[in-house]
């Protein structure tokens, strides 16, 4: 008979300690927020539970040089309403990634992770700087080699 392991809230706390780091100018976009989103959910450890956030803590730098492929810089749109009339607001990749980088990034990650209190806690360990430096070097991070 097999067991199932779960996680405990020794391995939460482990797991609260241990930070990443993460260049953003050397990986595509997309391909860079689903593994910093498995990262941040904890499904590259063998000990995941999905109601335990065991995930680490990411820190993701130079994210004004983000990499897009195809001719998503000028093509992708992203569009939000202010809820007035007349308010419909459309900015390309190219736009957002002049202006607001970091927001960006942490939109995407945002939008791969679990929708409820877990899914914000986890989003709350993901740190993103728009320049190669970063006040976390307290946390004594590593670097976190990602899949091209």
């Amino acid at each position: 008979m097999t067991k199932t392991t779960l996680a405990t809230h020794e391995d939460h706390a482990k797991a609260m300690t241990t930070w990443h780091v993460v260049d953003a100018a050397k990986i595509p976009l997309g391909r860079m927020c689903t593994q910093i989103a498995t990262v941040l959910m904890g499904k590259h450890k063998p000990i995941y539970t999905p109601h335990v956030n065991v995930g680490d803590g990411v820190i993701v730098v130079n994210a004004s040089n983000l990499v897009v492929t195809g001719n998503k810089r000028e093509g992708k749109v992203y569009r939000t309403y202010t809820g007035y009339p007349g308010g419909l607001k459309d900015r390309t990749l190219e736009r957002m990634i002049e202006r607001t980088p970091e927001a960006l990034v942490k939109n995407a990650v945002r939008r791969m992770l679990p929708k409820n209190r877990i899914g914000r806690a986890m989003l709350s360990r993901l740190k993103v700087y728009g320049g190669a430096d970063h006040p976390h070097a307290a946390q004594k991070p590593t670097a976190l080699e990602l899949e091209k």
